[in-house]
C-alpha cells in the first residue's frame, strides 16, 4: 500500500536528519518518490522566515 510521511522544518539540516533517519528504517525499494519545497515569509519588516518541507512516498 502506497504511503505519505509529510515533514517541515524551519532549517534545511533538521529536514536533512529528518529525511534521513526516517528512510533509515526503510528498504531501498519502498521509497517511491520525494517531494521537497522551500517557502520564505517575510514576518513584520526586517524579519524572514523559511520552511522546508518534504513529503516522502513510500510502499508500507
Amino acid at each position: 500500500m502506497l504511503q505519505v510521511k509529510l515533514f517541515d522544518c524551519e532549517h534545511e539540516k533538521d529536514l536533512e536528519e529528518e529525511i534521513n533517519q526516517f528512510i533509515g528504517g526503510l528498504e531501498q525499494k519502498q521509497v517511491v518518490d520525494i517531494k521537497y519545497n522551500i517557502a520564505a515569509l517575510r514576518e513584520g519588516t526586517d524579519e524572514q522566515i523559511y520552511c522546508f518541507s518534504a513529503m516522502v512516498m513510500y510502499i508500507k
